[in-house]
């Protein structure tokens, strides 16, 4: 009798241990070297986002959030986004998905959280599916309707204007890291601006970068109304920062944190003006210290808390910038380990219809100059 009641203590104990143990998904190495995102009728591909431990694949296509297996099956899709649905990120502590969502006829800029378990068929609607949440933005609102000329009028969605602080069109990269500063700091979820493409100013040559804590975030969270936006969110970030790149088109497309190199990966659209190299990416090492300093190229003096590029890759002189050649501006995912899924769009024709593709391809860090990425055969 006591030595079965022991057997059963004994298993007792191993099955509650078992449940404290992390939970284990796929290993990087197990992972795909492609990921198809399917073929639709949409805008490209904006972003995507990976839950290894599911076994998911989410696809930002601009007004269109789609769900695959690791196969490319696609087990959902989420429709009916009238605004741009940009970059994504999967956060793993609520195993919810959030992305950059632009409504810029309303001023009205939102990071969407996406509950991404309830979706388990195709073509949910975006509002009344209730799987889409809110919260808005008022620094970057504050930042895109600023009247920079002081002509009291806002020019509305243009880069052809003195106003937008900073050059800011909107909000395009999202990740989840550590506090800008340490490797091991709390977990912020980080926001790039869009920032328009304008070779005569000279106020826009920054990446701007918010940090926020979104633990306290359901308090925020309304539901998506696009007819109505909503105005509940924070009042400030945690933190605003800035990184000297030079101007580039519509700011950092795809933003990442990487915790094999310890750095955050920024994915551009090259910029055009002629004296800067315009790199289409960009690295900043996480221990980093912000530096408070006066920021270039302002209509009036302004200090900022401001991030050097990290070293290596190729060195412009004459702009004292640092970047790599290696194009992500569609999706970039940090698998651990050293592995990495980046995005390839392309577009297929199927009678008169243009429809557009977006597929993940499987990397592995080389560290070379001037790419320092390689493909996974």
């Amino acid at each position: 009798m006591f030595a079965r009641t022991l057997r059963i203590g004994l298993l007792a104990l191993l099955v509650a241990a078992m449940t404290m143990l992390p939970r284990v998904g796929a290993h990087a190495q197990e992972l795909p070297t492609e990921i198809s995102g399917g073929t639709w009728k949409s805008g490209h591909v904006q972003g995507f986002a990976i839950d290894t431990h599911k076994g998911f694949m989410y696809f930002s296509f601009t007004d269109l959030f789609v769900k695959t297996d690791l196969s490319g099956n696609v087990v959902g899709s989420v429709t009916g986004f009238t605004g741009h649905l940009g970059d994504l990120a999967f956060d793993d502590r609520d195993g919810r998905v959030y992305g950059s969502l632009e409504y810029k006829a309303a001023s009205a800029f939102y990071i969407a959280i996406i509950d991404v378990d309830r979706i388990t068929t195709p073509n949910l609607d975006a509002e009344s599916s209730g799987i889409v949440s809110t919260v808005y933005l008022k620094e970057v609102v504050g930042d895109y309707t600023a009247d920079m000329n002081g002509d009291g009028k806002f020019d509305g969605d243009t880069a052809t204007t003195a106003d937008h602080r900073y050059g800011c069109s909107g909000i395009d990269g999202v990740a989840f890291g550590p506090t800008f500063g340490t490797r091991t700091g709390a977990t912020k979820l980080t926001i790039a601006y869009g920032i328009y493409a304008n070779n005569s100013r000279s106020d826009n040559d920054y990446q701007v970068l918010l940090q926020y804590d979104t633990t306290a975030w359901r308090a925020y969270e309304r539901p998506l109304t696009q007819r109505a936006p909503h105005t509940s969110g924070p009042a400030a970030p945690d933190g605003k920062f800035f990184v000297r790149t030079g101007n580039t088109t519509f700011g950092v497309q795809n933003l990442e944190y990487d915790p094999h190199t310890e750095n955050w990966f920024l994915a551009v659209y090259p910029g055009k003006k002629p004296q800067f190299p315009n790199y289409p990416f960009f690295m900043i090492e996480a221990t980093e210290q912000p530096v408070r300093q006066e920021l270039l190229g302002q209509p009036r003096p302004e200090q900022a808390l401001v991030l050097a590029l990290a070293p290596g890759g190729l060195h412009d002189d004459a702009s004292a910038t640092r970047g790599w050649q290696f194009h992500a501006p569609y999706g970039l995912i940090a698998l651990g380990e050293g592995r990495y899924y980046v995005a390839t769009s392309a577009t297929v024709k199927s009678g008169n219809t243009t429809k557009q593709t977006g597929t993940a391809h499987l990397y592995r860090w080389s560290g070379a100059t001037p790419t320092p990425f390689e493909p996974v055969e």
